[in-house]
């Protein structure tokens, strides 16, 4: 793996997740645009509904079995809401002047469709909201944050992952499989577990992927990601941020700076630079 340069002092050491790797491998510029120049992004009606579906599954969990039911889950929405604009506040002006029970309904379709695919009153799970970390030997500090980890009472692990959009078609899912693969890196790494099942929760079709990894798959997985901060790490000393034109464009916050659609972006920090890579820029 590339050595990174690490003397220039950083408030921490360079981290990745799985969405940033993912960012990285779509396009390189946008890696740079939201990990080292840090470009704000208008909050997004999709990820503000998957938060508040997220969190509504979590502390569904907090309700003895047996009393976990649609109704339950459906009437703390608005509340959840609530509290998220709270903490958001820019997330309110996403739902127009007297639109709140469209969105909120959209929402509990989601939930809903929870229901049609597992029935929590038979599920126990170990953790919820599970913080993940691994440092690399030499790279970047390895983050996730898993939404549930089982165990079977004869021990065996699955990794579950809620997904409010619909499943990927054929062809298509690679970026989901990598993140489910990098959170049992991080377990394998941490913990010493080889999940038995990584799962993926789509509530926006109802579908349900699951894989079976092994320890050499999640050696495999680790290598790629290691072979990724290799390429990050190398965009990084070169300035070399290439874009990558495809579909996923058209969801672009930053189109009107990208090369690929007559943009510039702006002149780059090298400082931030460093704090995001650890690479010190000539």
């Amino acid at each position: 793996m590339s050595q990174v340069n690490l003397g220039v002092p950083s408030l921490s050491p360079p981290s990745l997740s799985p969405s940033r790797a993912n960012d990285f491998q779509q396009c390189p510029l946008l890696f740079r645009f939201r990990v080292i120049d840090r470009l704000p992004e208008p909050p997004s009606e999709a990820a503000a509904r998957g938060t508040l579906v997220h969190s509504v599954l979590e502390h569904l969990y907090d309700a003895p079995a047996g009393a976990r039911t649609p109704e339950l889950a459906i009437d703390s929405i608005p509340e959840a809401w609530e509290m998220l604009v709270e903490e958001r506040p820019e997330l309110a002006g996403l739902v127009p002047e007297g639109g709140d029970e469209e969105w909120l309904a959209k929402a509990a379709a989601l939930v809903r469709t929870y229901f049609t695919l597992e029935d929590p009153n038979r599920l126990a799970p170990a953790e919820r909201e599970i913080k993940l970390e691994h440092q690399l030997a030499d790279g970047p500090l390895l983050r996730g944050i898993i939404d549930r980890l089982d165990v079977a009472p004869d021990g065996a692990v699955r990794v579950v992952d809620y997904k409010t959009g619909k499943s990927p078609r054929p062809g298509y899912g690679a970026s989901a499989a990598f993140q489910m693969r990098f959170y049992g890196v991080m377990l394998w790494k941490e913990r010493g577990i080889v999940p038995a099942s990584l799962q993926l929760v789509y509530l926006g079709d109802g579908q349900v992927l699951r894989n079976t990894p092994t320890e050499a798959d999640l050696q495999q997985a680790h290598d790629r990601i290691t072979g990724v901060w290799d390429e990050i790490v190398a965009a990084a000393r070169s300035d070399r941020w290439r874009p990558h034109r495809t579909p996923l464009c058209g969801w672009c916050a930053h189109r009107d700076l990208c090369p690929e659609f007559g943009g510039t972006p702006p002149e780059i920090d090298p400082a931030r630079v460093t704090r995001s890579t650890g690479v010190v820029m000539a």
